[in-house]
């Protein structure tokens, strides 16, 4: 028996897609709960085996040229029908309602976020030059971007990225299959002071090891602060 056919017959009556971890995850209960030998002998199989083995099994079904194909999107495996037979399928299921399509500011904001996350707000609008507040609310409620943690820099802002949502949206398989865009890359960006600190384990230091010393500003300043010069007798 081989793997392929395995992983083929749990994608077939599987409701959900389901990543390489998901599907070796099955292959162990199965193994556990098996009456025979054979369940066992595929209970140690790699997630690279697994990975290894879908696509072979994507490539075979692209080959036969079916009505349906095996992809993966957002790291997560399942069967799709070809777009072609569309209209009997809406026939069959019905057509559900989509979210409207996303307006041009949307989808910029979310390609600077996409190629350069994570980013604060204050970052992304000095990339594209205006405020995206109603952008990044519209991204958010969509669930295309999310906050995924905090900069380390003063007043620790919060910063965002896209979530598998977002591959979902787009039919990508991770970010690495997002189409090249080195220019948007390459768009400088300041980024604010980083915070002090006297330890790695600390957020900030505290107040009270915290030294500031300012450079003199003026040269009646720089005059006042050295001593005078000796004076030839």
């Amino acid at each position: 028996m081989e793997l392929k056919f395995i992983l083929e017959s749990i994608l077939f009556s599987a409701q959900q897609p389901l990543s390489a971890k998901a599907i070796r995850d099955i292959l162990v209960r199965a193994a556990e709960q098996a009456e025979d030998d054979r369940p066992r002998a595929f209970k140690k199989v790699s997630l690279d085996a697994i990975e290894d083995a879908l696509r072979q099994l994507a490539q075979e079904h692209s080959h036969a040229q079916r009505s349906y194909r095996l992809v993966s999107v957002a790291e997560a495996w399942q069967f799709v029908s070809e777009p072609d037979y569309a209209p009997w399928i809406k026939a069959l299921v019905g057509q559900k309602n989509r979210p409207g399509r996303l307006s041009q500011p949307a989808l910029e904001t979310l390609a600077i976020i996409a190629y350069r996350q994570p980013l604060t707000r204050s970052e992304i609008e000095q990339i594209r030059g205006v405020a995206v507040d109603g952008v990044m609310q519209t991204l958010l409620e969509r669930g295309l971007v999310e906050q995924v943690g905090r900069a380390e820099v003063i007043g620790r802002p919060l910063t965002y990225g896209t979530t598998p949502l977002f591959l979902e949206y787009f039919g990508l398989r991770s970010l690495e299959d997002l189409p090249a865009a080195d220019e948007l890359r390459k768009v400088p960006v300041t980024k604010p002071e980083s915070l002090l600190t006297v330890d790695p384990g600390l957020a900030t230091a505290p107040p009270e090891q915290l030294t500031i010393q300012e450079a003199p500003s003026t040269t009646e300043d720089a005059s006042d602060a050295a001593p005078p010069a000796p004076q030839p007798s």
